[in-house]
């Protein structure tokens, strides 16, 4: 296990998207809420968590056209998901990791 510890920024994107999901009761999956966890309590990651996270933003920026993204006040599941992932912070984060 290397030293990948998420920065506060991504934590706290991460515990936003957990807050969120807690109120509207939508949005990610339990992979996604287990991953917010992590980032929220500043766990270090797996070079292969980093691995699945880069591809989660890959896969996923595409949700980011939905109708609602970044509403706070009526959010799409999809901007919550991607929260719990991170946000864009945890996305710019992993890709500036140097992982193989």
């Amino acid at each position: 296990m290397s030293g990948n510890k998420p920065p506060q920024s991504v934590a706290d994107a991460a515990n936003k998207g957990l807050e969120l999901r807690r109120t509207f009761n939508r949005g990610g999956t339990s992979v996604g809420v287990a991953r917010a966890r992590d980032l929220k309590n500043r766990r270090n990651l797996s070079d292969d968590t980093v691995k699945r996270m880069k591809s989660y933003f890959a896969r996923h920026k595409v949700d980011k056209r939905a109708k609602n993204w970044g509403d706070e006040d009526n959010p799409s599941a999809g901007y919550i998901a991607w929260l719990l992932w991170g946000g864009d912070e945890g996305r710019d984060w992993v890709d500036g990791l140097q992982i193989d």
